[in-house]
């Protein structure tokens, strides 16, 4: 087949299938956001294209997210132009349709089957939105503008031919008459490559030197911010320091923004929570608390295999990789009892859950696990033989994956 993939920040969650199909024998191209010299990249061709205008100022809040979406599906349509007069039709489109991209392809290539990764579709409650009481939205009109943010889904259901999503709770937000042609399959862990390591060690700042005798208690967002439970995890520092007097604290993370709200002061989350709980933390306990920032991904990995404790929360929200790629390293873990959670995190076998809003009850199951080896290392077994059971790449995923777009294809 001729296949084309669409991703802003291609490959993103095609890393794995879009060079598999092109070992399959397929001719597969990707459309671009990113200005790159590269013409290809795993046998894959790349094609970039660029908004030639930005969003309008001052227009109405509710629709610039349209807008936005509305400019980067016109600079995709007229680069989709170009390849069409250079000759090339895809028989399947695979878009990452969460930026509106791949809303007019069909205008061009109207028996080509569209495919969409349907990673999150918006409600005004029961999910993200409104979960966490300490950042209410305080306007009424936040109805109005997520009906009008899920635009860009509705549009697309009308022209898609099917949707993968990564988790069963994921595809569950979906309307129901689209759901059913969402099939859920993750985008895959590589187990033989995130492996546990009993000999890992690391150094920080070139001059501690870090290994599995050591204390590790484990945080990583891509960017530290409520949304991820930065707060609550910071909450239960001054408690874990005080009861864990060798244990390291290492926190990877930007200082950016991912998904939530910026704070309205123009400060960092990173700084307001750490400015929050500093006064409770002696100096001494501090030099024990360390912000990696971001770290390379083989770096992270490390990171992970080190980790005595591993902690990760999240609002009921799109779930990290970094959760799966932890138990696949054999972390043991302690997690928020929230969705999607539950798909890979079962209380007492896999994991540990706590409430999300407990920063008390985080402090306590991070403290019991650390006294209690045999339960560390069962959760961790646990963990790893679960992602290997579910969410392999090469046994699991990738197969599956691969039939998905053969049976479209078909």
């Amino acid at each position: 087949m001729n296949i084309l993939f669409i991703h802003q920040n291609f490959p993103g969650q095609f890393k794995f299938l879009a060079p598999a199909l092109v070992q399959q024998g397929h001719q597969v191209v990707a459309m671009i956001m990113q200005k790159t010299d590269a013409k290809a990249w795993q046998g894959v061709k790349l094609v970039s294209y660029s908004p030639n205008r930005g969003t309008t100022p001052n227009i109405h809040p509710w629709v610039s997210d349209f807008e936005t979406k509305t400019i980067r599906a016109e600079a995709c349509f007229r680069k989709a132009l170009e390849i069409k007069k250079n000759g090339f039709t895809p028989d399947l489109i695979i878009a990452h349709h969460g930026w509106g991209e791949s809303l007019f392809l069909k205008e061009i290539w109207p028996n080509a089957k569209l495919a969409i990764y349907c990673e999150f579709y918006y409600h005004p409650d029961g999910a993200d939105v409104g979960f966490d009481p300490e950042f209410p939205s305080n306007d009424v009109t936040e109805p109005c503008r997520l009906r009008l943010k899920n635009l860009n889904n509705l549009l697309h259901f009308d022209i898609a031919d099917a949707g993968i999503s990564p988790t069963h709770w994921q595809a569950s937000t979906f309307p129901e008459d689209f759901r059913s042609k969402i099939t859920v399959i993750h985008d895959g862990i590589d187990t033989k490559i995130v492996t546990p390591n009993p000999n890992v060690a690391l150094t920080l700042n070139g001059n501690l030197k870090l290994t599995k005798h050591d204390e590790i208690i484990t945080f990583v967002n891509r960017n530290l911010e409520p949304y991820r439970g930065y707060h609550i995890f910071m909450r239960a520092l001054p408690e874990l320091l005080k009861k864990r007097p060798k244990a390291r604290v290492l926190i990877v993370g930007g200082d950016d923004v991912s998904y939530g709200a910026r704070p309205k002061n123009g400060r960092k989350w990173k700084d307001i929570f750490i400015d929050e709980v500093r006064p409770q933390i002696n100096d001494i306990d501090w030099q024990r608390v360390h912000f990696l920032g971001t770290l390379p991904y083989e770096s992270f990995i490390s990171l992970l295999q080190l980790s005595t404790v591993h902690v990760y929360l999240t609002y009921p929200f799109v779930l990290s990789w970094s959760l799966l790629e932890a138990m696949s390293v054999g972390c043991a873990i302690v997690a928020s009892d929230t969705q999607p959670l539950r798909e890979a995190i079962i209380h007492d076998k896999t994991g540990r859950l706590v409430d999300f809003f407990d920063p008390a009850a985080l402090a306590k199951e991070v403290c019991q696990l650390l006294d209690n080896t045999p339960l560390r290392a069962q959760l961790g077994k646990n963990a790893r033989a679960f992602a290997i059971k579910h969410y392999d790449l090469k046994t699991i995923c990738l197969p599956n994956q691969l039939a998905w777009v053969n049976q479209l294809g078909a």
